[in-house]
């Protein structure tokens, strides 16, 4: 009697545990079409990634490498075209400044009397004097070399927000394929625990809390689809192309910039592009200094000419100089301003000195200090996260741990694993900063070129 009884609770508890089961399927199915919404745009991370083992690069898949990322970005920026423009802009300011004063013709009666009537042309030549044509020459070839070097620090800048952006679309891709694998591990471990509790071996709450953790990990694949959805886009805006037109980034993320020493910095820095365009507006605003200074001396007018009169009937030769006099305005307050302005280009340009070696100083340690946080991780962090998790799934398969603790170590591994991807795309942005104000190091690596 006692025995049936014991069989109708346990059939009944039975009974409740499908209800429940019922209901946690249906979440899991909503949670199943959430994620397969967020992963349908998206690619593989690597050439190893499951979507490329099956053959989906086949249906016109475009991977992306860094320096073909580099020229696409240099080919198509709208910024380069707009630093163009003003070079070719600049160049008519060179013209325009070697050009000479324009003479004047001049032509004067006197009565309007025919016998008595007398008429003159001449020809009135400006002399510029003071060296005013060659300070304008000097000013306007100063702002075109400032025109190109704008283009080249443009250039540049580009460059390192490409390295950057396309580093940071890497490591996402990782994350993403990190999580695929989470995920696929946490299924199995819902299955193997979902057969324990078949078989009576664990308590239904174990299954509960299993497919509980697989939800949260699928979460954190949809979180890290939208990280990749988003450094894509970056990337692509860069590119000149929006929507993406690469279907996956190929690189190797775990191939660290060295950390450049003092005397590299300090070689770069003075080269910088940055700080040369400074030097080169300091040196324009001295050619306006003297522009403005030989505007103090007077352009000379020289006048030739013939005068008719009808009443000595004979032609007369003209022949005139005229000065202008500088008593009241001697263009000083032109010279003060520009005198002022070369002051403040100076200050600017060591303002800008400083403020250049602190960031690329600032840059230089979060590299470095990158790189040691990344050998620790290789070193001990993830060795030692990967063989707790594997210790532990494998004892959980024999029965010897439970559920939690193969949860807590596959956390631990991956959030070692998430946070060595990120540090690495960390490490490429600070060597990114620092070539973005000191110029890249490889010979003409910020020109674009047709080869990957």
């Amino acid at each position: 009697m006692l025995k049936s009884h014991h069989n109708h609770k346990r059939r009944k508890s039975v009974s409740v545990l499908r209800t429940s089961g019922v209901a946690a399927a249906t979440s899991l199915l909503v949670a199943l079409a959430a994620g397969a919404a967020f992963a349908q745009a998206l690619p593989a991370a690597q050439d190893n990634h499951p979507a490329v083992k099956s053959g989906l690069q086949s249906e016109a898949a475009t991977i992306l490498t860094l320096q073909k990322a580099i020229d696409l970005a240099l080919d198509s920026n709208l910024d380069l075209a707009v630093a163009r423009r003003e070079i070719e802009a600049t160049q008519g300011q060179v013209i325009q400044g070697q050009a000479r004063p324009n003479p004047e013709l001049a032509y004067s009666l006197e009565d309007q009397r025919a016998a008595t009537r007398t008429q003159s042309v001449q020809i009135n030549l400006p002399v510029e004097m003071g060296g005013k044509r060659a300070a304008r020459i000097a000013a306007a070839e100063r702002g075109r070399d400032i025109a190109v070097e704008e283009l080249n620090v443009r250039r540049i800048e580009i460059r390192a927000a490409v390295v950057a952006a396309f580093f940071e679309t890497l490591a996402a891709q990782e994350r993403v394929a990190l999580a695929l694998d989470s995920v696929d591990l946490a299924r199995k471990v819902t299955d193997a625990v979902a057969k324990r509790v078949a078989a009576g071996k664990v308590s239904p709450v174990e299954e509960s809390k299993a497919r509980v953790a697989e939800a949260g990990v699928r979460v954190e694949l949809a979180q890290a689809q939208s990280e990749l959805r988003n450094a894509r886009g970056r990337l692509a805006s860069l590119l000149g192309a929006n929507p993406p037109r690469f279907t996956l980034v190929a690189g190797n993320i775990e191939a660290l910039p060295p950390v450049p020493s003092f005397d590299s910095v300090q070689q770069r820095l003075s080269v910088s592009p940055i700080l040369r365009r400074a030097q080169l507006e300091m040196e324009r605003r001295r050619s306006l200094v003297d522009l403005e200074r030989s505007k103090r001396v007077p352009d000379v007018t020289f006048s030739l000419g013939v005068k008719r009169s009808n009443e000595l009937q004979r032609d007369q030769l003209l022949f005139g100089v005229s000065v202008p006099l500088p008593l009241f305005d001697r263009n000083q307050g032109n010279l003060l301003e520009a005198l002022k302005r070369e002051d403040k280009a100076r200050d600017e340009l060591q303002a800008l000195n400083v403020r250049v070696g602190t960031e690329v100083m600032q840059a230089r340690e979060r590299l470095d200090a990158i790189r040691r946080e990344v050998e620790v991780l290789q070193r001990d962090v993830l060795p030692g996260a990967k063989s707790a998790y594997d210790a532990a799934t494998i004892g959980f398969e024999n029965g010897k741990f439970n559920f939690l603790e193969v949860l807590d170590a596959q956390r631990t591994y991956f959030a070692a694993k998430s946070q060595y991807l990120k540090a690495l795309a960390e490490a490429h942005r600070a060597a990114a900063d620092i070539d973005r104000v000191l110029g890249d190091s490889t010979p003409n690596a910020d020109k674009p070129s047709n080869q990957e």
